[in-house]
């Protein structure tokens, strides 16, 4: 039997009972008046993470906002956090995340900052404590490449952008 390299060992975790996720120590700072990210519902893949604001933020419409958390991280090596928009605050309001998914490396120790855009045509207001996005942890390999003159054939190919049509 092979032994996982201790490289590829998954560090800081939790066992949980069968049937649940496995759970990831991850250090956080929180300086904002907020609580901490949380799961909405038990089997939600990504945690709320709210807005530390002082006072109301106007995000005009058809404008980008840098929206601060209050909050930094310190992921396990191998693992990133991704930064996505909430479904309702898209569909209802046209609030999204701009640079969807954000990655927020391991080694980042920064505040986590979310680029906001309003796709609408009315200005919308964030208040200090909403939600504005989401959080998933998802743990991500390295690449090694292997230069090549040519690629494998696939039933694809090089078909792209729309090349299996509509219906």
């Amino acid at each position: 039997m092979n032994a996982m390299p201790p490289d590829r060992l998954i560090p800081e975790t939790k066992k949980m009972e069968k049937g649940t996720s496995r759970k990831i120590m991850v250090k956080v700072v929180n300086q904002s008046k907020n609580s901490l990210p949380e799961y909405a519902t038990p089997a939600a893949a990504g945690m709320d993470i709210r807005a530390d604001l002082e006072e109301p933020l106007v995000l005009a419409a058809w404008h980008r906002a840098i929206v601060p958390t209050g909050l930094r991280i310190e992921l396990p090596e191998g693992y990133e956090a991704q930064i996505r928009p909430r479904s309702g605050l898209a569909a209802k309001n046209g609030i999204t995340v701009l640079n969807t998914p954000g990655t927020i490396d391991a080694d980042y120790r920064g505040e986590i900052r979310v680029i906001l855009v309003n796709l609408s045509d009315e200005d919308f207001t964030i208040q200090p404590g909403d939600r504005i996005a989401q959080m998933v942890l998802s743990r991500h390999e390295k690449a090694e490449w292997l230069p090549t003159e040519e690629l494998s054939v696939s039933e694809r190919g090089e078909g792209g952008f729309g090349h299996t049509g509509r219906r």
